[in-house]
């Protein structure tokens, strides 16, 4: 029985021994180096084998405790489409000396197996990059080299920060497998940290406490005569408890992307802990607020947003000027507006702290997001409106869910006038008045007052942003459809087109057009109000179309809407976790005239149908005529509402197929 009970201590042993290397730089096997494709998902390009985080706090006299977090990662790459992870970057503060972090990257390789034996590439330094995004961040970049499909790479990084007020966040998911992914902090008694968890990966999480020790050397010199005589040391130590937590996630999916999906990191699972209390030895407790107004004051009072944002001097008399005739409240509010748009250039910077200031961006015509609108939101308070800053998470930031500073990456500026709020970016050149960029519109914002009060915005569109056309079309007697096509973009629909091909020339633009849509041949294309943003943006031309006719024996086949017909059902997943964002509340309408040649007759035509989702969120309406001469639809989609939970996926789903369906019914010309 004695025996039985060793082996298996001697067995438990082993197997920890195993598992312990396994997840250990430098223990890459020659078996991870053979393997072809993940062994539960075949599809992927890469794969994170383990990767293992570790938060420490370290102590010196010095500087009191500083955290250090230590990562270490080992990937292997599958497919040419998985080389990217093969480039690593990690992002750490630089802004002030009593705050500045330190970042080293070590033990980077890249193993292949060649002829049987795993051969080694270690990062030499022409891979690793130290980059400056702006005066407060860095971020330190590194390339791997020698990669291959099969390739496994190894590396650590290190940071050390002496800021304690959160612990950077761990992600469990990434958009590749995660076969092990294991984060740990061991956190003194003096600190309390709220931990906050996302997703939907059930994790293992484990808590022991120990105590550690803090010793202190003290030194202490006896003069005799005005000299040194002797010198004595003597030591005080302190014992404190810690506590570690571990949190274990394994054989972790990828995170796939979805359509209409604000941005994927938001249901990635991950960990992130926020510092919400304070016990030291002696001292009174510190509670530090997590709420939304604390997070408020505290970034109103930095010196790079509120006394910004009060400055004065260096605007006044060309506001003034600029509304010397302007009366109109809307009219003076666009004109400080556009005043700023064409004033000072957005050089790319996001961020709610100003980087050389308002009066320097003012002066040199460019700046980031907070110079352009703090500097719009004094400018507007001098034009005799209440006006403030508003604080939001962009769509790439991911939703602002927990009160911290970090939530936070971007303001913009608000008008309240007449019981109303008038949302503004003058950052974004095809940007109106409530008509934010896109990466603005994520959720909820913070409206920060005067007086230090804060309260919640609904950054939501409520406006319906509409594409409105009108197709006529007539068989020409041989191979084709010929006709005209007519849109009007109105207010985000005309945004984003002007975002997205101010800069393509009428050539290119053309080329893709053609081929997108299944290579018709387009004429006398006209494109009107693209600088004007004040008026609908409209486009016209005439076409040919070979490739959407039909024709058999007698029988002429018609997809009334040709080329914008949708040809599948963006929603292809059985079922889905995530809320469906269309961005803004819109309205597509399409006016079908088709002209019945003559020798043909209607045959048969698609069906009237009239569907909705229910619950305000989609309608649909197809209504079709014939009057013998033409046959004219009238095709309008209805989406009400920006943001659809997710318990609504299998309705929408269901919705979309259904238009589908019906776009692609025929209408059938028989030639008599």
């Amino acid at each position: 029985m004695l025996l039985k009970k060793l082996l298996f201590v001697l067995l438990i042993f082993s197997f920890s021994n195993v598992m312990s290397q396994k997840f250990e730089i430098g223990k890459v096997s020659i078996e991870e180096l053979q393997e072809k494709e993940h062994p539960k998902d075949p599809s992927a390009t890469a794969a994170i084998l383990f990767s293992k985080g570790n938060v420490e706090f370290v102590y010196s006299a010095e500087n009191g405790f500083n955290i250090v977090t230590k990562v270490k990662t080992r990937i292997k790459i599958y497919k040419k489409q998985g080389y990217e992870w093969a480039n690593q970057q990690v992002r750490y503060y630089v802004g002030t000396a009593d705050s500045k972090e330190q970042l080293s990257f070590s033990n980077a390789v890249t193993y292949n197996l060649e002829d049987g034996k795993i051969v080694k590439t270690k990062l030499k330094s022409d891979g690793e990059f130290d980059n400056k995004i702006n005066k407060y961040w860095g971020l330190k970049k590194i390339s791997l080299p020698n990669i291959k499909e099969g390739s496994v790479i190894e590396f650590e990084y290190a940071l050390r920060s002496p800021s304690i007020g959160s612990i950077d966040k761990w992600d469990f998911q990434t958009s590749i497998p995660v076969n092990y992914s294991e984060f740990v902090t061991v956190i003194p008694e003096y600190y309390v940290y709220t931990p906050n968890q996302k997703g939907f990966i059930p994790l293992q999480i484990t808590t022991e406490k120990f105590s550690k020790s803090i010793v202190k050397i003290n030194k202490e010199t006896t003069q005799q005569g005005g000299y040194p005589s002797s010198i004595t040391f003597s030591q005080d130590k302190t014992d404190y408890m810690v506590a570690k937590t571990t949190y274990l996630g394994e054989n972790i999916p990828a995170m796939n992307d979805e359509i209409f999906v604000n941005n994927i990191q938001n249901y990635l699972s991950s960990i992130a802990l926020e510092l919400s209390m304070i016990k030291y030895p002696n001292s009174p407790i510190k509670t530090i607020s997590t709420d939304w107004e604390s997070v408020v004051k505290t970034i109103y009072d930095n010196e790079d947003f509120g006394p910004e944002l009060n400055k004065t001097g260096y605007f006044e008399a060309d506001i003034d000027a600029l509304l010397k005739d302007v009366n109109a409240p809307a009219d003076r509010i666009a004109a400080v507006f556009n005043y700023v748009k064409s004033k000072v250039k957005w050089n790319e910077y996001v961020g709610y702290s100003c980087d050389e200031g308002v009066k320097s961006a003012y002066k040199k015509g460019t700046g980031n997001v907070a110079e352009i609108n703090l500097m719009l939101t004094a400018m507007l308070r001098h034009a005799g409106f209440t006006a403030n800053p508003v604080l939001l998470s962009t769509r790439s930031n991911g939703i602002a869910v927990f009160p911290n500073r970090t939530a936070f990456n971007y303001v913009i500026s608000a008008v309240e006038i007449q019981d109303d709020v008038i949302l503004l970016d003058a950052s974004e050149k095809y940007a109106k008045p409530n008509i934010l960029p896109l990466r603005d519109l994520n959720w909820f914002g913070r409206l920060i007052r005067k007086n230090g009060s804060s309260v919640q915005i609904d950054l939501t569109p409520k406006s319906i942003s509409k594409e409105i056309a009108t197709l006529s079309f007539v068989y020409n007697g041989s191979d084709a459809f010929e006709g005209k096509f007519r849109r009007t973009l109105t207010d985000y629909e005309a945004m984003t087109f002007r975002e997205k091909y101010y800069k393509i020339s009428t050539d290119s633009y053309l080329e893709g057009l053609e081929r997108q849509n299944n290579d018709i041949e387009i004429e006398e294309y006209v494109r009107d109000n693209e600088r004007d943003l004040n008026k609908h943006l409209v486009e016209t031309y005439s076409f040919k179309d070979t490739k959407n006719i039909e024709i058999i024996n007698d029988e002429i086949y018609i997809a009334p809407q040709l080329f914008m017909t949708s040809r599948e059902n963006p929603f292809k997943m059985e079922d889905r976790k995530y809320p469906i964002d269309f961005s803004y509340p819109l309205q597509n309408k399409i006016s079908v005239n088709i002209e019945v040649p003559e020798g043909y007759a209607v045959s048969s035509l698609p069906k009237n149908l009239n569907i909705t989702t229910g619950d305000n969120i989609g309608t649909f309406k197809y209504n079709i005529s014939d009057t013998g001469k033409y046959i004219q639809i009238v095709i309008i989609t209805d989406i009400s509402t920006s943001i659809v939970d997710a318990e609504y996926y299998v309705v929408l789903k269901d919705f979309f197929q259904q238009m589908v369906d019906k776009e692609n019914d025929k209408i059938v010309l028989k030639k008599i």
